[in-house]
């Protein structure tokens, strides 16, 4: 199988810009990916290109993946509905330092020959004057394409509109492909689905500049089954970074994943063969599978390629730490893995003698006291794994553990512990 159908048989194809593409990659060739650093971390959403590249390089192709030090200065308008907000050199360079450990990660440097590449297009752009730019770059794109594309029609139609160094986004997008390929031999570029207009600018911009035949991959964008983007959730961006998001918080996200997603998910997002993933949902369809299997699967899987066997060892420690169900709190377990749960600390007066209604809204766990009712009511509410069915509860410093914790809980998903000085 070549490596288009492969992708297209794990749902990681939705456009290219040939056929052609199919036969041209069974011989070893160079891709990239381009991201933007305009966080310190990539997010779940931005893991499926990750995923991509490592797919490929095991069909002996090699990755190359361009931090956008100079593109990140400008803020890509796709997908977007404002204009993002600039961010400092200083910001970007230590955002490319944070991203560059994460994709350092997920990537396989064993092979010499298909040993991934991390390039800055600042490295280009630095030396490249304004006139250089307008004449030797601009001279190859025509407004009526520019304007053609549905990120920036959107925009122009919006109260917002789009600046000019919005709108020349596309330009250096493009001239990345045909420096890739000059400099790199870089033949294919991929990414998500809204940034195919990107990527066929650059690879016309080749054609038109260099005279060569370059190749762009798009692949759907990572979301649920209700249509909401997968690298978001209510609290915030899945970030890779244990820096943003510990490995048990990372883990915990996936677990909260619901049944209907799941099989998708570990199609795109795993390397499990398809014969397995076809068990898998066989046995889902047969309602055979264990509650959160298949979330626990995938779960294991993510957190160790992104975090490695020892974050995944971390995850694991503090879920069974946390788990509802599972017998009386091991307070050694749950000291030793304090660092990665999530956790507030609360003064001894605020906690002894509360109410437990009160503490819950204290802790930030629920927000408000009705809501704590409603729980309790309906069976979802634990103090150090045991659930409680007193509305009138008061915490005694008896209910402690080891004199400075308590571990509350919203059903079993979702847990806080809360150190008491």
């Amino acid at each position: 199988m070549d490596i288009v159908s492969y992708l297209e048989s794990r749902g990681l194809v939705e456009e290219i810009s040939s056929n052609e593409l199919r036969e041209f990659l069974k011989t070893p060739r160079s891709l990239y990916i381009g991201i933007d650093p305009t966080a310190s971390s990539i997010h779940l959403g931005n893991l499926v290109g990750l995923i991509v590249l490592r797919m490929c390089q095991n069909f002996g192709h090699r990755p190359v993946v361009v931090m956008g030090g100079a593109t990140a200065m400008i803020g890509d308008p796709s997908g977007k509905s404002v204009e993002r907000p600039l961010l400092s050199q200083e910001e970007i360079d230590q955002n490319i330092a944070s991203i560059s450990k994460t994709v350092e990660s997920c990537l396989d440097y064993s092979n010499e020959k298909t040993k991934p590449i991390i390039l800055n297009n600042t490295d280009w752009y630095n030396s490249m004057s304004m006139i250089d730019y307008l004449r030797d770059v601009g001279k190859g794109f025509r407004v009526g394409p520019m304007l053609g594309k549905e990120s920036v029609r959107t925009r122009l139609n919006s109260e917002q509109g789009m600046s000019y160094t919005e709108f020349s986004y596309q330009l250096l997008q493009g001239y990345d492909f045909y420096h890739l390929n000059k400099v790199h031999n870089v033949e294919l570029q991929i990414g998500g689905s809204d940034q195919y207009g990107n990527i066929t600018a650059g690879i016309d911009y080749t054609r038109k500049t260099a005279s060569k035949r370059v190749f762009g991959l798009a692949f759907p964008l990572l979301t649920r089954s209700d249509g909401k983007k997968f690298g978001k959730s209510e609290e915030g961006a899945i970030w890779l970074s244990r820096d943003m998001l510990s490995p048990f918080n990372f883990y915990q996200h996936i677990l909260r994943f619901p049944d209907a997603d799941m099989i998708s998910m570990i199609k795109r997002l795993t390397f499990l063969s398809l014969e397995t993933i076809k068990d898998l949902e066989k046995r889902q369809v047969a309602g055979d599978v264990k509650s959160f299997e298949l979330q626990k699967i995938l779960a294991e899987i993510l957190t160790e390629f992104v975090h490695g066997k020892a974050g995944l060892e971390e995850a694991k420690s503090a879920t069974n730490a946390m788990a509802i169900g599972s017998g009386e709190v091991n307070k050694e377990a749950l000291k030793a893995a304090l660092p990665s749960l999530p956790k507030i600390s609360l003064s001894k007066n605020d906690v002894v003698g509360s109410s437990y209604l009160e503490l819950l809204c204290k802790s930030g766990l629920l927000s408000s006291k009705g809501e704590a009712r409603k729980l309790i009511k309906n069976n979802g509410a634990y103090l150090n794994r045991i659930r409680v069915e007193d509305i009138a509860l008061k915490v005694t410093e008896d209910d402690l553990l080891d004199g400075h914790f308590l571990l509350l809980s919203s059903g079993k998903k979702k847990s806080l512990v809360v150190q008491v000085d």
